[in-house]
C-alpha cells in the first residue's frame, strides 16, 4: 500500500542478521557457501594433532577407477589444509596424482623416476603445492614408464624406494602418501617396501572386491620377505551412491571383510571430484563447500584421530 502525501510511509523491515543468514543459506548455493566457510573455520581452528612419528601410507588398488590418486591427492590436501606437513609421490607414469595437485610433471622435470634409479636425491625432486605451503609433491614423468624395465637389472631392485625415503626425516613431514599405478608391478612392490602402512580404496560398485584378494596376498608376501611392518590399516570407501541398494551392500561387504579398518565416512560420487583435476586442483581447492570436499575432510581427520597401529 503506497503513502499519501504528507503521509510516513511503511516502516522499513528489520532483518536481522540471523534472519538473513538463514534465508541466504535456505538455497543450494548458500548452503554450499556455509559449508565452505565451516570447513575453513574447522581447518583453522581445529588443527590435527602432530603423530607421534611420522606415517607413510601406500595407496594401492590394482583395480582401476576405484579413485584411488583421487583419494590420495584429497586425503593430503584436506590434512595439510589442517596444519600437517604432507607429501604426495607420484609413483604412476600417468601423472594424475601431479596434475590434480597443480604439480610441473612434464618431461625433463626432476620425478620420481630418477629418484628410483639413483640419479637424484628425493629433496631434488620435491615440488610446493601453488595452493597450500605445507603440501608437497615429487612428480611422476612418462620416463617413469621404463622404469619396471631398469628396475629389474638393479641391485635390492624392490628397496630402491624406501632407501630414497630415508633422506625425508630431515624434512619433517607429518604424513606421506604414494599413489601406485593400477597394477602389482615392481612400482607397487617398491612403494609396499618403503611404507609400513597400506590405504585400499575400494568403489562401491560391481566387483568392488575383485582382485583385492590377490592385493592383500601380494602384501602378505612383502610382509614375509621384504617389509615386516607392512599392514593394511586403512580402507576407504568411494563412489558411494546413497539412492542404490547396490551401495550399501558393497558398503556392508566391505565392512564385513576389513571390520574396522574400514573409515565411517564414505566418499560419495561426485562430478566435482572429478572436474577438479582439471584444474590442477583437489576439489578441497575447487570446491570446498561440496560434499566431496567435506567428505574428504571428515575422513582426513577420522585417519589422524585413529593414529598409526601401536601409536600411543
Amino acid at each position: 500500500m503506497t503513502s499519501t502525501a504528507g503521509e510516513p510511509g511503511p516502516a522499513p523491515v528489520d532483518v536481522s542478521r540471523e534472519t538473513w543468514n538463514a534465508q541466504e543459506f535456505d538455497t543450494p548455493i548458500g548452503a554450499e557457501a556455509e559449508r565452505a566457510m565451516r570447513l575453513m573455520h574447522a581447518a583453522s581452528e581445529g588443527l590435527l594433532p602432530k603423530p607421534a612419528r611420522q606415517r607413510i601410507f601406500t595407496v594401492a588398488n590394482q583395480k582401476g577407477g576405484v579413485g584411488k590418486t583421487t583419494t590420495a591427492v584429497n586425503i593430503a590436501a584436506a590434512l595439510a589444509l589442517q596444519g600437517a606437513r604432507t607429501l604426495v609421490i607420484d609413483l604412476d607414469p600417468q601423472g594424475n596424482a601431479s596434475t590434480a595437485l597443480g604439480i610441473e610433471h612434464r618431461p625433463g622435470t626432476p620425478s620420481s623416476y630418477e629418484v628410483l634409479i639413483g640419479e637424484i636425491p628425493v629433496e631434488t625432486a620435491l615440488q610446493q603445492s601453488p595452493h597450500n605451503e605445507l603440501l608437497f609433491c615429487v612428480p611422476a614423468t612418462i620416463d617413469l614408464a621404463g622404469a619396471e624395465i631398469e628396475l629389474v637389472s638393479m641391485v635390492a631392485r624392490e628397496g630402491r624406494l624406501r632407501t630414497a625415503l630415508a633422506e625425508l626425516k630431515h624434512h619433517d613431514f607429518d604424513y606421506v602418501f604414494i599413489d601406485c599405478p593400477p597394477s602389482l608391478g615392481l612400482l607397487t612392490i617398491n612403494a609396499l617396501v618403503a611404507a609400513p602402512e597400506v590405504l585400499i580404496p575400494i568403489q562401491c560398485e560391481y566387483y568392488a572386491l575383485e582382485g583385492v584378494g590377490q592385493l592383500l596376498r601380494n602384501i602378505e608376501m612383502v610382509k614375509a620377505h621384504l617389509n615386516p611392518e607392512l599392514n593394511v590399516t586403512t580402507v576407504v570407501l568411494t563412489m558411494y551412491d546413497g539412492r542404490t541398494k547396490l551401495a550399501d551392500q558393497v558398503a556392508m561387504d566391505v565392512r564385513a571383510h576389513f571390520g574396522d579398518k574400514v573409515l565411517r565416512t564414505v566418499i560419495p560420487r561426485s562430478v566435482k571430484v572429478s572436474e577438479a583435476p582439471g584444474y590442477g586442483m583437489t576439489i578441497i581447492d575447487y570446491d570446498p563447500g561440496s560434499r566431496g570436499a567435506m567428505s574428504y575432510l571428515d575422513a582426513s581427520r577420522e585417519l589422524a584421530q585413529r593414529g598409526a597401529p601401536g601409536q600411543a
